[in-house]
């Protein structure tokens, strides 16, 4: 991250350019800029190619900012995020949580404050949940995420907090790209209920699944652990309300709020 940082700010002091000027020079705003060289922001590929492009340094930008996005994830997430930047398709089942693609950042910190984690390794794990969310749903050519989730998720939090979360989630479901379904209470006790999961259609017609815990997540490639994780989204998948009833339900989370 650290290269990534003198490289941006070298180039940019070197034509005399204040952080504004560069960001309209690429059409990206100053906040951006000035994210990336504070370190906290590591740049899209699509972004750094355009600052190589500018500046004539070859790959040297986008090379920094591979490496920067690498180091910032933990190893055991790293392959599970390789197969979400290359899927176009992900289907998201959480009975309890928002999923993280589709999180606000107030929303993220209340939730890892509840655990054990210091305020360094939040930060660095709401950076790295910010890139997912840029490198996957906010990507010029996003993959279709479909997300299920249960009713219950849509009641915790901080009145403040949830209720920006679920407006933008329902702003989120107003994207052609974006399904979000809920599981209503009346569904019961379900086998859904045993805990999340994503599964997600790649390339050549390959696939891969991530489950996770309290510790670390785990990415899902056997044959028949997937078959079996296929049959659990088609059980959620029956339980949850159609597209307009759960955008309703939605809705009537957030006026509770208001």
């Amino acid at each position: 991250m650290n290269e990534l940082r003198e490289i941006l700010r070298k180039q940019r002091i070197g034509r005399r350019m204040t952080q504004a000027q560069l960001g309209r020079k690429i059409k990206v705003s100053a906040s951006l800029i000035a994210a990336i060289e504070q370190g906290r922001l590591i740049p899209q590929p699509e972004t750094a190619a355009q600052l190589d492009q500018f500046f004539g340094t070859d790959d040297e930008i986008q090379r920094a900012a591979a490496v920067a996005r690498q180091d910032s994830r933990p190893p055991w997430l790293r392959p599970w995020t390789e197969h979400e930047e290359r899927a176009t398709l992900l289907r998201w089942w959480e009975p309890l949580l928002l999923p993280g693609l589709l999180q606000t950042e107030e929303y993220a910190r209340v939730l890892l404050h509840g655990g054990w984690l210091s305020e360094d390794v939040i930060d660095r794990t709401i950076q790295v949940r910010r890139e997912r969310q840029t490198a996957t749903v906010n990507r010029p050519t996003p993959p279709t995420l479909s997300a299920i989730i249960g009713e219950f998720a849509l009641t915790c939090g901080p009145v403040e907090v949830r209720r920006e979360q679920l407006k933008q989630l329902l702003d989120m479901s107003q994207r052609s790209t974006v399904q979000v379904l809920v599981v209503p209470r009346s569904a019961g006790l379900h086998s859904g209920l045993q805990g999340a999961f994503v599964l997600a259609t790649l390339p050549a017609s390959r696939r891969a699944g991530y489950v996770d815990d309290q510790l670390r997540g785990r990415v899902v490639t056997d044959g028949g652990d997937l078959d079996q994780l296929e049959v659990s989204w088609e059980i959620v998948s029956g339980l949850a309300l159609p597209v307009q009833p759960s955008r309703d339900l939605l809705q009537r989370a957030i006026n509770d709020h208001d």
